[in-house]
């Protein structure tokens, strides 16, 4: 059940999937959901898209991966932070990570590599939004034997409990990580630490 947080480009991990940060329309957008709509094919995507939308917050649907390397795209809608709302907020997004890896092991996937839900535009704090999928994440694999990869554009600007991101245990920088060998064994067979 390895996880690892890893500084990558999400729509360049060969994982069975990788999720989208989605808006409730599963319309193509900015930051990762657009990088992900124009490395899959964005008319292809979009089809597929207009065939489930809309979506509730925290709820997640898949699609095929077209032309990225994984076989399949799980898109997610993340809340829209409200300081005001904080615990609406957290719940919200702990269903986003929750359901999206419920929908990977209902479509046989054994490794999931999410964005940072929340943390672009919709304004969750980074920090905060970090706690959240690392919580929710490392809840959902007590049970299951999957391979999940956090995917931060810039690990650089992220802190845990005061300390970088890179200090902690499981961090990886993935532009000198040869995915396709970590993927290509089991889950239980990897002997690697994680997060």
């Amino acid at each position: 059940m390895p996880f690892f947080i890893v500084q990558h480009d999400i729509t360049k991990i060969p994982a069975d999937v990788i999720v989208n940060a989605a808006n409730t329309d599963l319309l193509m957008g900015g930051g990762v959901c657009g990088a992900i709509f124009n490395a899959a094919g964005p008319e292809e995507l979009q089809a597929a898209c207009d065939k489930l939308a809309p979506i509730e917050t925290g709820e997640a649907v898949i699609t095929p991966g077209f032309n990225l390397p994984a076989r399949f795209i799980i898109h997610t809608a993340g809340p829209i932070y409200q300081p005001s709302e904080k615990e609406r907020c957290e719940q919200q997004l702990r269903a986003a990570y929750t359901n999206s890896l419920k929908r990977a092991v209902e479509n046989d996937c054994v490794s999931v590599a999410f964005p940072l839900i929340s943390s672009g535009i919709y304004g969750y704090p980074k920090e905060e939004a970090l706690r959240v999928a690392i919580t929710a994440i490392r809840d959902f694999l007590t049970a299951r034997d999957l391979t999940v990869f956090l995917v931060l554009f810039d690990a650089s600007r992220f802190f845990i409990d005061g300390n970088p991101i890179e200090s902690i245990e499981g961090y990886v920088d993935a532009r000198s990580l040869d995915f396709h060998e970590l993927l290509s064994k089991k889950p239980r067979e990897k002997g690697l630490g994680g997060v």
